[in-house]
């Protein structure tokens, strides 16, 4: 003992400093257990040194690290201690015990078979933040019994530890804690996305991609897929990662299947070893997948549709309850985006199939009324000309000309219905000739000025069909209007495209009307109807006395060159 009371020398006081420093700055609590018990040994020359970490209930160990036994030594041994006998004293009185003969203690029960023969004994507690953690045990020093500076390092040494251990766990903590606020920050982000496509987007098939890939970046799954409900099966709508073409056009039942539970019940649920769960489990098995989550899409209590991720690539294969939770949170926005994709979809059609109904119903009366009427006076002129003979050369000349007007007539019909000009040779062209036709049927002034993207005398490509016929249509209701209820001398067409948008204004110096809040005549309905299938929007601009201007514009579907703004 020196002067000071310490019982450590001076090179043993060097190395404890150096292993403390090198302790505290070891981030990995295995590395740090390691680390303890080989220093111990070192620092004490024994044979043998081990370290216990109790339960969380701190009655036995659940681990036991040990340095100086190989592994033939420890096969032998069998199961490791659990704190029985004299290694369960220290955890009882949890304080420094030092024997020069292990079996002098009462609490000594000798050793299993295969275990090598041990005689002297040190053991100290190691305590983490005021808790005990575990015990030190040193047995076989080389050079005699242990002494009271073995004592004094090994105590020294196992203060170390329980900083280091403190400092490991506490920067576990931080690193867990980064990564679930990570987790946490890629989930808002992939949901604000999904909530800004609900408001942004409205195709389905556009959706169902971004939800995928934004899942399956949220969970880090191999594979991710959406199986929307069709009929009496779920159906792959959407896919992402790994992804087969078997897997992409796959249709599972929705009766017995783990992805049709899910559907009905709308809870989630993690299913791991599916190779083994065939019936239950279609999709993994020819996905190839090992684990899976399922989440529902539900909606205001109905599920449309389910969420299934594969193989967690980090940390996995399996999904944790927080994949679970995140999946889940982001599968509610998910649903909002498909349900309002759905719905926009199937007002979508209903519009168009109303439409469809009011061209049927308008080319019906046409035909009844003009048409069958003519076609009834024709019937009566023949009669009577086989009545008179004498009258036959008269009869035929005015059924001629009644079936010339009547061809006229259903020539016009059929230009209406789709005229060969906006096939043959373009929208720009057959716009001009309608304009051109309503000034001689409906006797206005008419102008029309077309700009579609021609450069250098080149036009560009040719628009969508439906862009093309939405135009048309848009144009050949404004000057049927005109024709019919504004007693107009002069009418303006303007067309041109600018930023990916066809503009159009159909103006006339007419009797005008109130265009106010409410107005829906004169085919307005239908024209805003058919605009909006397209993302379009009408405006009406007109007054009493005052002539009328019709406004629209719809995306041209492609990206068009510069062109003067109409004004």
């Amino acid at each position: 003992m020196d002067p000071t009371g310490h019982h450590l020398d001076e090179p043993r006081l060097r190395r404890l400093l150096e292993v403390g420093r090198g302790l505290v700055s070891e981030l990995d609590p295995e590395a740090v257990l390691t680390q303890v018990v080989h220093v111990a040994r070192e620092l004490t020359g024994a044979h043998y040194a081990a370290l216990g970490v109790l339960n969380p209930g701190g009655t036995e160990l659940e681990r036991f690290i040990t340095s100086g036994i190989d592994d033939e030594t420890r096969q032998a041994i069998g199961d490791l201690p659990r704190g029985r006998g004299l290694l369960g004293e220290l955890i009882r009185h949890p304080e420094p015990l030092r024997l020069d003969q292990l079996d002098s203690h009462p609490m000594s029960y000798g050793f299993p078979p295969g275990h090598p023969p041990m005689t002297s004994f040190l053991g100290v507690p190691v305590v983490v933040r005021g808790k005990a953690y575990g015990n030190l045990y040193l047995t076989d020093r080389d050079e005699g019994p242990f002494d009271a500076g073995d004592e004094e390092a090994l105590s020294v040494l196992a203060q170390w530890a329980g900083v280091a251990i403190a400092n490991s766990r506490l920067h576990a903590d931080l690193e867990h804690q980064r990564d679930d606020l990570e987790r946490a920050v890629r989930g808002l982000e992939a949901t604000s996305t999904i909530a800004a496509a609900i408001g942004g987007e409205t195709d389905l098939d556009r959706i169902l991609e971004l939800i995928v890939k934004r899942g399956r970046a949220l969970v880090e799954a191999r594979t991710v897929l959406i199986l929307l409900a069709d009929g009496e099966e779920l159906a792959v709508a959407a896919c992402a990662g790994e992804v087969t073409d078997e897997l992409a056009s796959l249709r599972v039942p929705i009766s017995g299947s783990a992805p049709g539970a899910v559907l009905r019940s709308g809870h989630s649920e993690r299913m791991a070893d599916v190779q083994n769960r065939v019936p239950m489990a279609p999709v993994a098995q020819v996905a190839g997948a090992q684990t899976e989550l399922l989440v529902p899409l539900a909606y205001r209590g109905h599920s449309s549709g389910v969420l299934v991720a594969f193989d967690r690539l980090r940390g996995g294969p399996e999904f944790n309850t927080e994949d679970e939770r995140l999946l889940r949170f982001f599968a509610s926005s998910a649903a909002i985006a498909v349900a309002t994709a759905q719905t926009v979809q199937a007002d979508r059609l209903r519009h168009s199939i109303d439409a469809a109904e009011q061209e049927r119903r308008r080319w019906a009366r046409e035909l009844h009324d003009e048409t069958m009427q003519s076609l009834a006076s024709l019937k009566m002129l023949l009669d009577a000309g086989a009545r008179r003979p004498g009258e036959a050369e008269r009869v035929i000349a005015q059924a001629s000309e009644l079936l010339g007007l009547e061809v006229e007539k259903l020539q016009a019909l059929i230009t209406e219905l789709r005229p060969a000009a906006l096939d043959d040779i373009g929208l720009a062209s057959a716009l001009v000739a309608l304009v051109e036709r309503s000034r001689i049927t409906q006797g206005f002034e008419a102008t029309a000025q077309i700009d579609l993207g021609h450069e250098e005398g080149r036009a560009t490509e040719r628009l969508p069909t439906e862009v093309e016929s939405t135009v048309y249509r848009l144009v050949q209701e404004a000057l049927t209007n005109v024709g019919k209820h504004a007693d107009a001398t002069r009418v303006g067409v303007r067309v041109a495209e600018l930023d990916g948008r066809i503009q159009i204004e159909v103006s006339d110096d007419g009797t005008g009307f109130d265009a106010g809040e409410g107005a829906g005549g004169f085919g307005l309905v239908g024209m805003r109807e058919r605009a909006a299938l397209l993302d379009g929007e009408i405006d009406i601009v007109s007054a009493p006395g005052r002539g009328t201007t019709v406004k629209a514009t719809v995306p041209s579907g492609r990206q068009a060159p510069p062109a003067a703004r109409l004004g």
